[in-house]
């Protein structure tokens, strides 16, 4: 039934995504994919899947193996335009933690989602150690996994890693090492929000080498991060564009509207031919939910 969403089954960026709403734009979706290839091989096979509607949740677990720990949860913002609208992206902003999530939620997601998940890999005679990244959809039906990755998800991780107050090098060491059982691990209460400034063309054809301006005035704010993404040290001492998201901006606040304050306050002082980024990032309405 419609509406549907077709997708690459290759990689395809987290940008080989159509959510199609008619016969129309689902069979253009497969032209682009398979016939123009705009994602090459990515689109070789495609993937048809009913279409989740909810607030979209975003956990980074890690695992030992036999233990699981779920760290500080977050809010991504696929679409390339306010109100999430516009293609998708890999991802616009995002903040952590997520009104939507409490202890009933994790309580589902752990033994609907994660336990299965480490059950079905310790059975198959694969442990994993290492980051799940567990996309979800909470729909009226419950939780429903929209993807899996095993790494840090991004921009998630520039808005929860800044909250970890242990240190992240232990935490990976008793991961790899099999001590999760052991380990506690301490959060800043405080919220964050990541904002990221994208190149003009960005997600299709992005613009590059630009010089970026403003940096300096970023690093010397309190509880702001500038974490670089698509940029290029040139021998002239300038940093450049060097791909479609440039940089992620990320501010912790006593609450989710002081954390999006100081983040937009900070990108003010950051300049480049073509900058391009949401402005509503951690607004109830682009925060309430979307579909994917």
């Amino acid at each position: 039934d419609l509406p549907i969403v077709v997708k690459c089954d290759g990689l395809a960026a987290g940008k080989g995504v159509r959510v199609c709403r008619d016969r129309m734009s689902a069979l253009a979706a497969v032209e682009d994919f398979m016939v123009h290839r705009c994602f090459g091989e990515a689109g070789d096979t495609i993937v048809v899947e009913e279409c989740l509607e909810g607030d979209e949740v975003s956990l980074l677990v890690v695992s030992d193996g036999r233990t699981m720990l779920v760290l500080e949860s977050a809010r991504d913002h696929k679409r390339l335009l306010d109100g999430d609208e516009g293609p998708n992206t890999g991802g616009m902003g995002a903040f952590s933690p997520s009104a939507a999530v409490n202890g009933k939620l994790l309580g589902q997601v752990e033994h609907r989602v994660l336990l299965p998940l480490l059950h079905a890999l310790n059975g198959q005679g694969v442990p994993y150690r290492g980051v799940i990244y567990a996309g979800l959809m909470l729909t009226v039906a419950g939780p429903k996994v929209l993807e899996f990755n095993v790494r840090f998800g991004d921009p998630e991780a520039q808005a929860v890693l800044p909250r970890l107050k242990s240190d992240l090098a232990d935490l990976l060491l008793a991961t790899a090492t099999g001590r999760l059982d052991r380990y506690r691990v301490k959060w800043d209460r405080r919220p964050s929000l990541c904002v990221v400034l994208a190149s003009r063309g960005y997600p299709a054809k992005p613009e590059t080498g630009h010089v970026i301006e403003g940096l300096d005035a970023v690093a010397a704010m309190d509880d702001v991060h500038c974490y670089h993404a698509g940029t290029s040290l040139k021998l002239s001492g300038d940093i450049c564009t060097s791909g479609g998201r440039v940089l992620g901006i990320t501010a912790l606040g006593e609450d989710l509207a002081a954390a999006r304050l100081l983040a937009y306050e900070a990108i003010q002082h950051i300049k480049f031919d073509g900058m391009q980024y949401r402005l509503d990032i951690g607004l109830p309405s682009s925060a309430a939910g979307r579909e994917g």
